[in-house]
């Protein structure tokens, strides 16, 4: 149970994919244009990618690692058509309104990322609150994007108008206002200081391991592991380092010390043997 609640933080805040990860872009400024639509295409993604990665973990053993990617993306296709069949029986506005951006969740970086990082390697039920996670996450920051574009630029909130039209800020429900609210609540993210390779000078606490420049993309989990342990032999090395410098500088101390200790006894032998003369 401690995983499968730490597979929901992780996908709501840790690793969020909108604000974070800054995974699934395509959608995420196109349909985003008022709340419902980005409420309704991520809680579309959420159901996708639960599904998915169920039944790629329960598969994991069987789906040969040679096509492992054409098998997930037939998996995903396959949900993806069930939901599209669904919204254009009950709910067919929000079909209409969502319209090729359903079909094009087959090619999500975010579903096809957690099924190759972690649903392959993982348990169902740890893979389903994963999905769950990623998908809650997702539709947070689709929501909140969508909330915040729809009252600027259209003065209303699902639909409901309370500004007057006169102060309504068309830009905002275009294009480009899509890129300047997602810029802005991702810089309020990072002013909140939720982990994020750009907002941690250290890169301990974060979810992919900060190696941007070496980053392979939508494994944020196995990446972070891959750099704690080079972190952690790179410590090594250094503690290694700096014991033998240690007892380097010890063993030159010590025959510095006995090269002093034979220079006065030699310079004592030389004393008395000049006494002794005398």
């Amino acid at each position: 149970m401690n995983t499968c609640i730490e597979r929901l933080k992780n996908g709501i805040i840790t690793e969020n994919p909108t604000f974070v990860m800054m995974l699934g872009m395509c959608p995420t400024l196109a349909v985003t244009s008022t709340a419902i639509n980005g409420l309704g295409m991520g809680l579309t993604t959420t159901v996708v990618l639960v599904m998915s990665n169920l039944f790629i973990s329960l598969l994991r053993r069987v789906i040969p690692d040679t096509v492992r990617i054409p098998a997930f993306i037939v998996i995903v296709a396959s949900f993806v058509t069930v939901i599209q069949l669904l919204l254009k029986g009950f709910i067919p506005s929000l079909d209409q309104s969502l319209g090729v951006y359903i079909p094009l969740i087959v090619v999500n970086c975010i579903i096809l990322g957690r099924a190759e990082a972690y649903a392959s390697k993982n348990p169902p039920l740890a893979s389903l609150f994963d999905g769950l996670g990623m998908g809650l996450g997702f539709t947070l920051g689709l929501t909140c994007i969508g909330i915040c574009r729809e009252v600027i630029g259209a003065g209303s909130i699902f639909g409901i108008t309370f500004i007057p039209e006169d102060y309504h800020i068309t830009f905002f429900v275009l294009a480009p206002g899509a890129f300047l609210v997602l810029a802005f609540l991702t810089a309020l993210q990072n002013k909140l200081k939720m982990p994020s390779a750009t907002n941690r000078t250290d890169a301990d606490g974060i979810s992919c391991g900060g190696d941007c420049a070496g980053c392979i993309g939508c494994s944020g989990a196995a990446n972070k592991g891959m750099i704690e342990a080079e972190r952690v032999a790179a410590k090594a090395a250094k503690a290694q380092a700096a014991k033998e410098a240690a007892a380097k500088a010890k063993a030159a101390k010590e025959a510095k010390a006995a090269e002093a200790a034979k220079q006065n006894e030699a310079a004592g032998s030389s004393d008395a043997l000049g006494k002794k003369e005398d």
